[in-house]
């Protein structure tokens, strides 16, 4: 008979332990299963809520039209791709959409993928590697860095927005090719980066410049071009410099991203990224879904006008919030308003309160933001009422009140509070 040895100890044993420490640091992260319901409602895990956590800012993701054009292209096309875009997958409608899509943002030639996160971490490495440096800022989105990472460069990050510590860096560099990397409305944070300003330092030290206008796009700019187009740096004025790349499941309601620019840098990504070059193209349901989406987008100033009365209803009344609990709204005009709470325990506490009120409010933690800086990140769309953002504001206020009273009990030494809600 064969003996039978033990087991050894394997390093898979350890992961029931590690996803147990990463409880215990109340950064375990949840998935739930939602469904529309009507306006900014959802139902999630069965129980219906007001949600302040989509990214579909001008709440066109359930627009008739846009599941209509969806429809009659199956009819036309079918359902999948059948290939990658430089196989048998560049549909008609696919390439219909990069015309669209150039025109929309004025800009000489556009590149769609079928995902944001794999836009930036493809066309990063195309850009630049060995011996190159790229400049990135210490806020950027994670497919910002870690496609900075893919692409071998060397790495120079600097503090976010700080463009007089960026100049330093570029002119202290001997690369002969540079690349600055940022998002153009910061994702966790909502502060919009002073495009002019950081194109003028490409310029002068012969840089390319990658946007993300991901949370951009639709929102800002004449009829929601984009925050390059609210810099005036499109059209005429738009530079080769730029490589301006944005998402397409936020504002416009669908799901994929393009990059626009210069036709040249356009044409060596389309010849160099791999995860165009390797991977199947979008189905051209959604490109079809997509151009009735800009043609939604370039008509919507009344969404967008809704959209900034809503922002302006919800930062005036956060503004009452007590100061003592020291929580604190950062500056914002865009559809991403953060509520910073500080502790990890503290925010998951919020968003909870919000939730036994029917309110879906995100508690933003490590390492998705910096430490000590969790949140809520409330996201605003022109689905929301006036209506819905009081109820907010009312639920807000409701749990700002417990919290102080909380922190009157445990300074009194009689409280019975749990710390979460004070911490």
């Amino acid at each position: 008979m064969t003996s039978r040895t033990a087991p050894q100890p394997s390093w898979l044993d350890e992961i029931p332990a590690r996803l147990a420490d990463i409880e215990r640091a109340h950064l375990l992260r949840r998935r739930r299963v939602v469904e529309p319901a009507g306006g900014a409602r959802l139902r999630v895990d069965g129980q219906t809520m007001l949600a302040f956590c989509s990214n579909d800012y001008l709440g066109l993701a359930s627009h008739p039209a846009l599941s209509e054009a969806a429809r009659e292209a199956t009819h036309h096309f079918g359902v999948g791709s059948g290939g990658s875009p430089l196989v048998s997958g560049h549909s008609a409608a696919n390439d219909a959409l990069e015309h669209d899509l150039a025109a929309f943002v004025q800009l000489p030639r556009a590149l769609y993928f079928y995902a944001g996160y794999a836009t930036n971490t493809g066309i990063i490495p195309a850009l630049v590697g060995d011996g190159d440096a790229l400049f990135s800022d210490a806020l950027n989105h994670a497919c910002l860095i870690d496609g900075a990472r893919l692409s071998r460069a060397t790495i120079h990050r600097y503090p976010h927005a700080d463009l007089a510590a960026l100049e330093t860096q570029l002119a202290a560099s001997p690369a002969r090719r540079k690349l600055v990397i940022s998002d153009a409305v910061f994702s966790m944070d909502g502060d919009l980066i002073d495009i002019p300003a950081l194109l003028a330092l490409c310029e002068h030290y012969d840089a390319l410049l990658l946007l993300d206008d991901a949370h951009g796009l639709g929102v800002l700019g004449p009829q929601g071009r984009g925050s390059l187009a609210q810099a005036g740096l499109t059209g005429p004025n738009a530079s080769r410099r730029v490589l301006y790349m944005a998402t397409l499941g936020k504002a416009a309601g669908v799901a994929g991203a393009f990059v626009a620019g210069d036709a040249a840098p356009i044409e060596w990504l389309l010849q160099k990224t791999r995860t165009y070059i390797f991977a199947t193209a979008a189905p051209p349901l959604l490109a079809s879904a997509l151009r009735k989406s800009l043609e939604l987008i370039a008509a919507a100033d009344d969404l967008r006008e809704g959209l900034r009365q809503r922002i302006a209803q919800l930062r005036e009344g956060l503004a009452t919030l007590p100061p003592e609990l020291g929580w604190h709204l950062l500056p914002s005009h865009t559809a991403v308003q953060a509520l910073v709470i500080g502790s990890n325990e503290a925010a998951l506490a919020a968003m909870e309160s919000l939730r036994q009120r029917g309110l879906w409010v995100p508690a933003i933690r490590p390492p998705t933001v910096p430490a000590g800086t969790a949140r809520l990140r409330i996201a605003l769309s022109a689905a929301h009422t006036a209506a819905d953002v009081d109820e907010l504001l009312a639920a807000l206020g409701a749990h700002a009140t417990d919290c102080v009273a909380a922190l009157q009990q445990k300074a009194a030494g009689t409280s019975a509070a749990p710390a979460a809600a004070i911490a």
